[in-house]
């Protein structure tokens, strides 16, 4: 029997960085596991759109996808508009089983991507103790997804940092300039901004220009195809198939 296929949804943007980045992305993954078939599609903005992959999907014979969320917190893309989605292929195509996998955070690996882009962006782990660091993720209405970000940032100072500190970018506070100014008044003596997010886009764009008002000394890249990403995806594609089927339903 061959293995479900991996799809993975995104939310989309007119950025055209953002598509890209999700292509890299599904690039690595096919190199990690070579014979899994993995397929990206986009919930707005950019093509394919998920239910026109999922019926060539099903047009092809395909018996079973699982559908893993680009997502970095369980906020309300994940529990509304993706579940949705695929009930509504799931109606059109009864042959097809299509599985919602969970969102990439929090993880371990996650944090591992995090420390990469700090270090590729001129940190250096004797650095770590001197530098506050700013965890600038994109934001949300959803108080689950906020709590996540914030234990998130309280773990990672545990590690040897000087301090962390949420940001987001939007819907949310404090933006990505208030935190630099806070780790600055509380005698950091460097601040490091972190994009917790995973393509380029207008929020990633918001942050470095709240980093570069703020005078950070550095800012990281976004998390991008990182390896650690590509190995969190997998991740979660095996805790999905591996699931009692009746967690699985969309």
């Amino acid at each position: 029997m061959s293995a479900p296929t991996l799809l993975i949804i995104a939310h989309g943007s007119r950025d055209p960085r953002h598509a890209a980045t999700v292509d890299a992305l599904r690039a690595r993954v096919r190199s990690l596991r070579p014979g899994l078939r993995a397929e990206a599609a986009f919930l707005e903005f950019n093509a394919p759109r998920v239910p026109r992959v999922l019926a060539r999907l099903a047009a092809e014979d395909a018996t079973e996808v699982i559908a893993l969320p680009l997502l970095l917190t369980r906020a309300f893309h994940a529990k509304s508009d993706i579940p949705a989605v695929l009930r509504e292929a799931m109606a059109r195509h009864p042959r097809l089983s299509v599985r919602q996998a969970a969102v990439l955070g929090p993880s371990p690996l996650l944090v591992e991507a995090l420390e990469r882009r700090l270090y590729e962006a001129g940190l250096r782990p004797a650095d770590r103790r001197s530098t506050g660091v700013v965890l600038a993720a994109a934001g949300s209405t959803d108080p689950e997804a906020i709590a996540v970000i914030a234990e998130i940032a309280r773990e990672w100072r545990h590690t040897g940092w000087c301090a962390v500190r949420p940001a987001f970018a939007s819907a949310s506070l404090p933006r990505t300039e208030d935190a630099v100014r806070a780790l600055r008044a509380d005698g950091a003596a460097r601040v490091a901004v972190a994009p917790y997010v995973i393509a380029p886009g207008r929020l990633p764009d918001r942050i470095a220009r709240g980093a570069e008002a703020a005078g950070a000394d550095l800012l990281a890249p976004v998390l991008g195809p990182a390896p650690e990403l590509a190995r969190l995806l997998l991740d979660r594609y095996d805790e999905a198939r591996a699931a009692p089927p009746a967690l699985l339903t969309a």
